[in-house]
């Protein structure tokens, strides 16, 4: 008998692929606002309401659940919601599996690479530096203590944090926002360009938590962001260079961004590098370890 795996956000792009990749050896169930398939359950974060029988033998829960972090300003209204998405959710899950006695092999939890602090430096993260102090690291640590609550009080065997880079996919995120300007000959970098952006190809993403799920080694926090380096102005000109397009425009002040996304900016106009040393030393192998390489898959469709 398969096991069954509970996903939660499964509106969301790594939802939808890293459930296909899934399903040929497990039975995937989706937690969501509102049913649309037999495997799909429903629960109200806000009110906290969920239909109980989505954990019924339930294995493992991946938390991908979670408010767009570049959506919307951020409002004190908006970041509270940034950060109920996230924690609350995961505080409903937690008492729902303890009201069912549900023992998980394990909860593997979305994180960000913003835990490090939204800061430009010339340092490359590990999982072994501190939290940053700011709104993002903020969000970020809140979200992986309510992780971390899972095993802390003996629901599941372990927990795993994937701290998320920036995904690259062609249905959803940054590159489709950057794709359209640079085809108009509009594209252009953000503030200096030299802010670092930590990258991920949507497949890498999907395969590191399908290891995460199936290799009982795998636990803790793990930085999930490609091993070649980039930064903003680098990733606007390989862009660029894959369409086939000339980049002549100037770069995007950062107060014209400010003026736009108030403190949002911040996340737009500054970025360091983080290491991805400790999940390939579980064995895990980036199937797109070159951006160019990565767009170049991602982009095809569009030439």
């Amino acid at each position: 008998m398969k096991e069954i795996v509970l996903i939660t956000g499964a509106g969301g792009m790594i939802a939808k692929k890293l459930s296909k990749k899934l399903e040929k050896e497990y039975t995937v169930r989706f937690l969501t606002r509102k049913k649309k398939h037999d495997n799909d359950f429903e629960w109200d974060i806000k009110n906290g309401i969920i239909d109980e029988s989505a954990l019924d033998n339930v294995s493992h829960i991946i938390h991908l659940a979670g408010a767009n972090i570049s959506e919307k300003r951020w409002t004190k209204e908006r970041k509270r919601e940034l950060i109920s998405s996230r924690v609350d959710s995961a505080g409903l899950l937690l008492k729902t599996v303890k009201k069912k006695k549900v023992k998980l092999k394990s909860f593997i939890s979305a994180s960000g690479i913003n835990y490090y602090g939204t800061v430009t430096t010339e340092k490359i993260y590990s999982e072994n530096d501190p939290p940053g102090n700011d709104f993002l690291s903020e969000v970020v640590v809140l979200w992986e203590r309510a992780a971390d609550d899972f095993k802390e009080q003996n629901l599941a065997e372990r927990v795993v944090k994937i701290r998320t880079a920036v995904v690259l996919s062609r249905e959803d995120g940054a590159l489709k926002k950057m794709v359209p300007t640079i085809q108009y000959g509009i594209g252009s970098p953000l503030g200096s360009g030299k802010q670092y952006m930590p990258w991920i190809h949507i497949e890498d993403i999907c395969s590191i938590y399908e290891a995460s799920l199936k290799d009982p080694a795998i636990d803790g926090a793990y930085n999930a962001v490609c091993p070649q380096h980039t930064t903003n102005e680098n990733l606007t000109r390989k862009i660029a260079e894959v369409l086939h397009k000339p980049l002549f425009m100037p770069h995007v002040p950062a107060f014209v961004l400010k003026l736009i996304f108030g403190e949002l900016a911040d996340a737009l106009l500054e970025g360091s590098r983080a290491s991805s040393q400790k999940i390939q030393e579980t064995g895990f192998k980036f199937k797109f370890s070159d951006l160019k390489m990565a767009l170049e898959d991602l982009l095809k469709e569009k030439n």
